[in-house]
């Protein structure tokens, strides 16, 4: 039988396809992390050419899709997905996506990671972070019931048949149960995360019934009764998805870049793609072509007929972009170049195996991964080994600082990879950040970059430099994905105390934190663009004049100095204030954040920032409060912004007493405008803000105030709704790090918190959410002060 090869490449998505569903040769539907589902219609079948269209536009991240055949209710069937919203979307394919949903499927209290249909169409099940099952019935369209008992995230779904429904999940273990919930037999013997389920089709040789998939690589072959009767080993790292083809071989895909063909025992086929994470792969059961989505954003068609194959360019073009790609080290694991073979070696030497990857050193130093074609007979280069130029433990200069890592970052094909500099002390959040704002990237790009630097760096204590740490262990992030760079995506948060805090005591934090990493070039070309706009469009009287412009130059000159040097006053400091204020405060709204970045860093600068005032004798609260961005909600970048720069406060001793003194109009402020945002980088910066205040009211010279045990009150109820309700882990995290040090006020605060404010709920809801280690031992050690 032919090999696979690619019929078409279906670009239009902003971030990574978790999941494909391929209905009919004429229907390719694709759910993205960039809040849409689209539905790619073929217009022609040779070359194969579709067409386009969001079917669904929401507001987080889709994660898995699922397709009800057509009935005489539903002629063109029905789409069904789901996500970070915990919302269940029942949709019709044609319909656009302004127009309202056939159902809402309400009942998860977390995102919804899997979903399928049973064969005859009478019902869905869907799984959740929330540890539990649901069957939803078609037509009803009510939870019929919930299947529970899970230890964890359940991330694969199979509507076996009439009679049965299975799952995997984190706790390793796959259950088997009734669609009325009953369990009916609990499968053991995978030594990690299972991730995915398919059916085996009848007469395979192993006599196995389903297929699972699992974060140690392996997919393993089961009979019902819960005999394990074959293993199909090949995958080097975690396998996401996994499905049956009509002539009874298996297809999977997953974090070593690939979608394998399994024939019976044996790999067939290893589809190398140009992206680190091949998320999801379905087939047509018409006619047995494949497609995948990709952490790089496209949906690809795979065919064995050579009539539904692409055009041989088309077809090079993909062969080329896997050749160019980058492979991350971590991925490979150790490297000894000396020790390499050169390219003679693929010359002399062929493969023992469908999909084994050998790796070569180039004559210009580098290392070329090749993987082996049984097949074609020969090695196919499928990318570049790329390292952290920083792995030696020495400080690298670059721009002017030393560094204990700089990254090189390979983005898109076809351009030089980007640089990412990096220190131990600083939070990767903030890290991932500054280098997105530097290279202008899209903000989906955020999540993976930190993860990045987290996994390449072994993780950072919160506030403090990194400890030699150990990989955090499996299961512990709801993706299962600690051990990936994803480049193009954002909303899992990083994980700086990757597993500290299970090992050392957190609780009280005593260290001020602050937010100031930025490129101080990007903000000040920033400024000076949108000055120039403001020029054109005529506002003259607010734009910068060209002495002011020549001022904002020495202002940013002045900031790239060491931080001592920073601190200390100068004529750039002293009038670069009054320049900044009048961008945050008279400038148009929409053009005011890089004015507000640059003085989120004055504030943690200098303590002149705190001693300023205006000609009203305004301080830098009273200027942040009569702007008007707290009252701007649809502009919350600008909020967080400005709480960024209340945080950075306490950096300084001038600023710690100004955010004291003026702590009941703080407060008041993010109360009225922050509290109950959808922003995760809003929340992350009030968090950080409140273990600030936290760290203040604790301290030796306020505990036995009066004033703290008040303000501790204050801060435990914001806290308590921020623990209960937000999803992002950082945010999380941060929340029960101040939680928990107010604790440490005494008796007063713990009683009112676990009485008043419910504290113990939330820690426990919290818990469930997020199973990091990190989390875990915060919420340990604030029962034990709650006991």
């Amino acid at each position: 039988m032919s090999e696979y090869k690619l019929s078409a490449s279906l670009e239009g998505h902003e971030d990574d396809v978790r999941g494909v569903v391929f209905p009919s040769p004429k229907l390719v539907v694709s759910a993205s992390r960039d809040a849409t589902v689209r539905t790619w219609k073929l217009l022609s079948p040779s070359p194969p050419k579709y067409d386009c269209s969001i079917s669904s536009h929401g507001s987080a991240f889709v994660n898995a899709v699922a397709y009800i055949p057509p009935s005489s209710t539903y002629q063109d069937g029905l789409i069904v997905s789901g996500g970070k919203d915990t919302i269940i979307e029942v949709r019709q394919p044609g319909k656009p996506p302004e127009d309202n949903a056939e159902r809402l499927l309400m009942g998860h209290a977390h995102n919804v990671c899997a979903l399928d249909v049973s064969a005859d169409g009478g019902w869905i099940v869907s799984g959740s972070w929330d540890g539990s099952a649901r069957i939803w019935s078609i037509g009803k369209w009510e939870c019929e019931a919930v299947l529970e008992g899970h230890e964890g995230s359940v991330w694969g779904v199979l509507a076996y048949d009439k009679d049965t429904v299975i799952t995997a999940c984190a706790d390793k273990l796959i259950r088997i149960f009734s669609p009325t919930g009953k369990l009916l037999k609990t499968l053991r013997g995978n030594k990690d995360v299972v991730r995915a389920l398919c059916r085996v089709p009848k007469g395979h040789s192993s006599r196995a019934e389903i297929a699972s998939a699992s974060n140690e690589g392996v997919i393993r072959l089961w009979q019902l009764n819960g005999r394990q009767v074959g293993e199909l080993l090949g995958h080097e790292s975690f396998i996401y998805s996994l499905v049956s083809l009509p002539n009874g071989e298996l297809v999977s895909s997953g974090e070593d870049r690939t979608v394998r063909v399994w024939r019976g025992m044996e790999c067939i086929q290893t589809i190398t793609h140009p992206a680190i994470s091949v998320w999801g792969v379905a087939v047509c059961a018409e006619n047995g072509d494949i497609v995948s989505g990709a952490s790089d954003r496209i949906v690809r068609v795979f065919s064995r007929s050579s009539d539904r194959q692409a055009e041989p360019q088309v077809v090079q073009v993909f062969e080329d972009s896997v050749k160019s790609s980058s492979i991350p080290q971590e991925q490979v694991g150790d490297v000894n170049k000396d020790k390499l073979p050169g390219p003679e070696f693929l010359e002399q030497k062929s493969g023992t195996k469908e999909g084994q990857v050998v790796m070569i050193k180039q004559a210009d130093g580098s290392v070329t991964a090749h993987q082996w074609s049984q097949g074609a007979q020969q090695w196919m280069n499928v990318g570049t080994v790329v390292d952290a130029v920083g792995s030696s433990g020495k400080k690298i200069h670059y721009l002017g600082l030393d560094y204990d890592y700089v990254f090189d970052v390979d983005i898109e094909d076809g351009k030089p990879p980007l640089k990412l500099p990096y220190n131990l002390s600083q939070n990767p959040y903030e890290a991932a950040t500054k280098f997105i704002e530097d290279n202008e990237l899209p903000i989906g790009y955020l999540d993976q970059v930190a993860n990045f630097i987290t996994t390449n760096t072994k993780g950072a204590t919160l506030g403090q430099a990194s400890q030699p740490q150990q990989a955090a262990p499996a299961g512990a992030d709801p993706w299962g994905s600690e051990s990936r760079y994803r480049p193009g995506d954002a909303s899992s948060a990083p994980v700086p105390s990757a597993s500290s805090a299970s090992k050392s005591q957190v609780l009280p934090q005593t260290q001020y934190l602050s937010i100031t990493t930025a490129n101080l070039q990007t903000v000040r070309n920033k400024i000076e663009e949108l000055n120039e706009q403001l020029i054109q469009e005529g506002f003259k009287d607010v734009a910068l004049n060209p002495p002011q412009v020549e001022l904002l130059r020495a202002l940013i000159k002045h900031l790239e100095q060491s931080p001592a040097a920073a601190s200390k006053t100068s004529p750039a400091l002293a009038n670069g204030l009054d320049l900044v204020f009048n961008i945050v405060t008279r400038w148009p709204a929409a053009q005011r954040l890089p004015g507000l970045d640059l003085l989120r860093l004055l504030a943690a600068a200098s303590p002149s920032t705190a001693e300023y005032t205006s000609s009203s004798g305004d301080s830098i609260v009273e200027i942040l409060q009569s702007s008007g961005v707290f009252e701007d909600k649809d502009r919350s970048n600008n909020i967080m912004l400005a709480v960024r720069a209340f945080a950075n406060l306490f950096v300084t001793e001038k600023g710690r007493s100004l955010a004291d003194s003026k702590f009941d109009s703080i407060h008041s402020l993010i109360k009225s405008s922050s509290l109950e945002t959808t922003n995760r980088n809003l929340t992350i910066a009030v968090t950080t803000l409140y273990i600030n205040y936290a760290v203040l009211c604790t301290s030796a010279s306020h505990s036995a105030l009066p004033s703290s045990i008040d303000r501790g009150l204050a801060l435990m109820e914001d806290l308590t709704g921020i623990i209960s309700t937000t999803t992002d882990s950082e945010a999380i995290y941060r929340g029960l790090v101040a939680a928990g040090t107010l604790l440490t006020l005494g008796e007063e605060v713990q009683m009112a918190a676990k009485e008043v404010y419910g504290i113990e709920n939330a820690v426990q809801k919290a818990k469930q959410r997020s199973q990091e280690p990190r989390i875990n031992g915060v919420v340990t050690e604030m029962k034990g002060l709650l006991a």
